[in-house]
């Protein structure tokens, strides 16, 4: 009987990974970047940084983003009546209704965006800034609008079911840094089992905490000693794991040891010493009113960042959630927040970037600064506003356009209408596309880490 001649093995490719590998060369086609951009996430963006920014309760749009200087439809705008303009260096008086004065928009030469005069000094830089208006929440809530801002997915039963933004890219990008994410105050989670669990958020109430946690008396041993102990528990936890069916917790013990080593390090403790940060930085205004704490954040960012030791910076600015007369100074509270941001832009303009030669940290640093929702257009009986299921954003990224604003509102409602078609139709963009453009623009994959959102190409630099 004849005999036939053997079949070619076949190589068992998931379906998986066929499906993934081919949305993710329809996607790349569709954004003009390379399919490679699309897979093995981390080795090309292993030395960016980035700082998140939460401004926590709920920013006035109109102030900044989204201006709006008439009364139209529910619309009350910001005027002298309701507002203290005397500190606000923007402000340019504009007629209003009943005697009262509005503001002319700020205009930077050279760019189509227009802002409130709480944009303060990044007007100056809007080449640099990439806005994001008429951000759908669906909630006026503050936990759920924060939680909504930085995982993309609302709560469910008061919980958190999703990472942090921070949390993503510092597992992705940076779990091998000493320290892969720092939030003071920031919306930061870590949930579920997707992420590396060394870059669970070290998360404090304000950076002085760890400078006095890595305080270690010398009356009984010696830093040496100490070092000679932690290699000692390390190399035991390794060789433990080396022989255990369950090496897990072995392993991460072995870690802890190691990154305890790093962080007690010469020299690191001044990283997160208030007093010696706000000495090697007075560029930032230590003596703000609301953004104080905020500066000292932004000093400490710096300080980690040129030496190295951590990949993502995530903290909050406080002071917007104004529903009575508070109102008055949220406009100087926006123009805090900003000058601060325009402040450590140009700090990241000096200084230089740790491992790559001849490059500024600013060229490899990367900001998304966000908000819990913003606050309604009319303003209530108190003189103060409310919760409103609309937002806005901003990105400052090499990886992103400058000078650049998408999404919209309507006139004269203030609430978020349809910015493109996404794949079900016309709709707002919305916090879910925003954190996957994010994502995708650093290699890592939205599909991973986020159940909703669409990458915005719209968004992005062309390669």
């Amino acid at each position: 009987m004849p005999r036939h001649a053997p079949r070619p093995r076949r190589l068992a490719v998931p379906r998986r990974a066929l499906l993934e590998a081919a949305a993710g060369a329809a996607l790349a086609g569709v954004l003009g970047l390379p399919a490679r951009a699309l897979a093995a996430p981390g080795k090309a963006a292993e030395d960016e940084f980035f700082l998140f920014i939460h401004a926590s309760g709920g920013w006035d749009v109109t102030l900044w983003a989204d201006p709006r200087n008439e009364a139209r439809g529910l619309v009350s705008p910001a005027t002298t009546d309701n507002t203290d303009t005397a500190g606000l260096r923007l402000w340019v008086d504009a007629p209003a209704a009943g005697g009262a004065k509005s503001f002319a928009p700020v205009t930077p030469k050279g760019s189509s965006l227009a802002f409130g005069p709480g944009i303060g000094a990044l007007a100056d830089m809007h080449d640099r800034l990439c806005i994001l208006n008429g951000l759908a929440m669906n909630t006026v809530s503050h936990p759920d609008g924060t939680a909504f801002s930085t995982t993309g997915r609302h709560l469910s039963g008061g919980r958190t079911v999703a990472s942090s933004v921070d949390a993503i890219c510092g597992s992705e990008l940076g779990a091998g840094q000493t320290f892969p994410v720092v939030s003071v105050q920031f919306p930061s989670a870590f949930v579920g089992d997707r992420l590396d669990r060394r870059a669970v958020p070290l998360m404090v109430g304000e950076i002085g905490t760890l400078s006095r946690s890595l305080s270690r008396a010398r009356h009984y041993d010696t830093d040496e000693d100490r070092a000679a102990v932690t290699a000692l528990l390390s190399e035991e936890a390794r060789a433990l794991a080396a022989r255990s069916s369950h090496a897990d917790a072995l392993r991460g013990f072995a870690i802890q040891a190691d990154g305890l080593g790093k962080m007690l390090s010469a020299g690191l403790q001044e990283v997160f010493s208030r007093g010696k940060l706000i000495q090697a930085h007075p560029e930032f205004n230590h003596a703000a009113r609301f953004a104080r704490q905020a500066a000292v954040n932004a000093a400490f960012a710096i300080e980690a960042m040129r030496r190295n030791v951590v990949r993502c910076v995530s903290f909050s600015s406080s002071g917007f959630d104004t529903h009575t007369s508070t109102y008055r100074q949220h406009a100087a509270t926006q123009q805090e927040l900003f000058d601060l941001i325009a402040a450590l832009l140009g700090s990241l303009d000096k200084t230089p970037h740790p491992t790559r030669a001849g490059k500024k940290l600013s060229d490899h640093t990367h900001i998304l600064v966000t908000s819990d929702f913003c606050r309604t257009p009319q303003l209530n009986t108190a003189m103060g506003r409310d919760h409103y299921p609309n937002n806005s954003a901003m990105v400052i990224s090499p990886r992103f356009r400058g000078s650049f604003a998408f999404g919209k509102t309507d006139p004269e409602q203030l609430l978020p209408a349809p910015a493109k078609t996404f794949q079900g139709g016309p709709r707002p963009i919305a916090p879910p596309d925003l954190l996957a453009t994010f994502l995708f623009a650093f290699g890592i994959s939205p599909r991973e880490h986020l159940r909703d959102g669409e990458v915005v190409p719209e968004l992005l630099r062309s390669p």
